[in-house]
């Protein structure tokens, strides 16, 4: 059977993860990269970067699958962008999952949303649109993700816990079961979350716990 053709969209390191995911499904094929103007031409990994966002309308003619391969940290607002004018190009935006990531057949994932190499994702997660569940990351039951958000690497989202759209979770944070966070919320690396966040903008110290 032959692979789906995708591009990807950005080309920074996080589009480089991204690659090695796809490389490892071994469902699709990266027909090219996205990226600034200037850089057309380049190669990233082996791949080309084959045009700008202004050339997506053109290459919705040729390719129906696409992936949003910029990061996020501090703001959604590029990954938020490019998400809508995708689905106004009509474009397909799978969901993409490691081989070596773990998702339970009874956990539900949003288009556009990507889990990395040996994230968990358990029973009764719902996970939304155009998120990063980062390598090592593990989401457990009965939890809520809600869109555009970014789970990052080796965070820990105990069961049922409800994290509102466009959050960042940091690197090696644990949020304790039970726990709710309001949208925006951003959660610095290594937090230890033991008490609903409310506010829209958070950065907890990673020496202290809240």
């Amino acid at each position: 059977m032959s692979k789906k053709q995708i591009i990807l969209i950005g080309g920074g390191g996080h589009c480089k993860s991204c690659i090695d995911v796809l490389e490892s499904m071994n469902e699709y094929e990266i027909a090219g990269i996205i990226d600034a103007k200037e850089k057309i031409g380049d190669s990233i990994l082996g791949y080309k970067i084959i045009g700008c966002d202004d050339d997506l309308k053109s290459l919705r003619k040729k390719y129906d699958y696409a992936l949003i391969t910029v990061g996020q940290i501090k703001s959604t607002m590029i990954r938020v962008k490019l998400f809508h004018l995708l689905k106004e190009l009509e474009y397909i935006l799978p969901v993409i999952i490691a081989s070596s990531a773990y998702v339970s057949k009874h956990a539900s994932i949003d288009e556009g949303t990507i889990i990395m190499h040996q994230a968990m994702v358990n029973a009764d997660v719902k996970i939304g649109k155009n998120c990063i569940i980062n390598t090592k990351a593990l989401v457990e039951h009965d939890t809520f993700v809600g869109d555009f958000c970014h789970i990052s690497t080796n965070a820990i989202l105990n069961g049922n816990v409800v994290v509102g759209n466009k959050c960042f979770i940091g690197s090696a944070s644990v949020i304790r079961n039970g726990i709710s966070i309001t949208n925006h919320a951003i959660i610095s690396m290594g937090s230890i979350v033991l008490k609903n966040v409310n506010d829209s903008e958070v950065y907890l110290n990673s020496s202290k716990k809240i």
